[in-house]
């Protein structure tokens, strides 16, 4: 594991060319555990809300996983949620990511995370930040490493983002820099999709599938990813349902015209079998297991 420190400044031949003379991210130190070389990769910066839905969670398990399988490194946060997910779908994809923290470098937070931090290093990936050694999390930091997340790479990635989240004043952020801006639309009905929404409406590239990313992925990056798995060709009208938006079983019930004692016996089930879950606000989602086993994707 590379535990090598770096103290990179703009003026040192490894600083990424992304944040030297980048007036929306003013960038005087970059305190950097692992490969810098790695910071001027191509990369995609993946993000998403902290407390994800298992449909937000399943998005960035998909993007990061194509990401690694196409040999361009995942840009994340570390947080729990989205960034865990896309860092380590990616690692476990073969592929290599970047964390960008809000302590210091040499620093785990969350401690839910460590395992992609380690496995960051592991796999040739690297750890920045603005802070100095040592550092502990603060409020401010936060704020700061968000540009360099957008900074970092030439697309930015949405998975999920609520109204009024650190996620959009990243996107915010990109879009202030110029960068090609992807965000996977949501329920109308979801809190957690109306940032992701909103962006779309706002000029951002719809992905409304994984072709949808990988064609994008090939243009933008000039790289191919061959699809290898075989898609689900049977999907019951309950998990249809659920994969177009969380439901309550009353109004799952009425949308199929299934009584609810009867639904309810089936969501028992499939969440007995970890295909569904049933989520704090009383509505039933698949899981983000569910959702990539049941996702249709044509073979190339």
């Amino acid at each position: 594991m590379d535990q090598t420190r770096w103290e990179l400044k703009p003026s040192d031949d490894l600083f990424p060319g992304c944040l030297r003379d980048n007036e929306a991210c003013s960038v005087k130190t970059l305190y950097v555990v692992g490969n810098p070389e790695v910071l001027s990769a191509p990369s995609i910066s993946v993000i998403g809300a902290r407390r994800a839905t298992p449909y937000g969670i399943a998005v960035s398990e998909m993007a990061g996983r194509i990401a690694g399988e196409s040999s361009i490194c995942v840009v994340s946060g570390g947080a729990m949620g989205c960034d865990h997910a896309a860092s380590r779908a990616a690692l476990d994809a073969g592929g290599t990511t970047v964390i960008v923290s809000g302590c210091g470098a040499d620093k785990v937070y969350p401690l839910s995370s460590e395992d992609v931090f380690r496995d960051a290093l592991r796999n040739g990936g690297a750890i920045v930040s603005l802070s100095p050694w040592g550092s502990r999390p603060a409020k401010f930091a936060f704020a700061r490493r968000n540009a360099v997340i957008a900074a970092l790479s030439p697309v930015l990635l949405v998975a999920e983002a609520g109204e009024r989240s650190g996620t959009m004043i990243t996107a915010n952020a990109a879009l202030e820099m110029d960068r090609t801006i992807y965000s996977v639309p949501g329920s109308i009905f979801s809190p957690t999709s109306t940032g992701a929404n909103r962006l779309i409406t706002e000029g951002a590239l719809p992905i409304c599938s994984e072709v949808d990313l990988e064609m994008r992925i090939s243009m933008d990056y000039g790289t191919m990813r061959v699809v290898m798995e075989d898609a689900s060709s049977e999907m019951g009208e309950v998990v249809s349902a659920l994969a177009a938006s969380p439901s309550r079983p009353d109004e799952l019930a009425a949308r199929l015209g299934q009584s609810v004692l009867t639904l309810l016996r089936t969501l028992a089930d499939y969440e007995a079998r970890g295909i569904v879950e049933h989520l704090i606000d009383g509505r039933y989602s698949l899981t983000s297991e569910a959702y990539q086993r049941y996702r249709t994707t044509p073979r190339f």
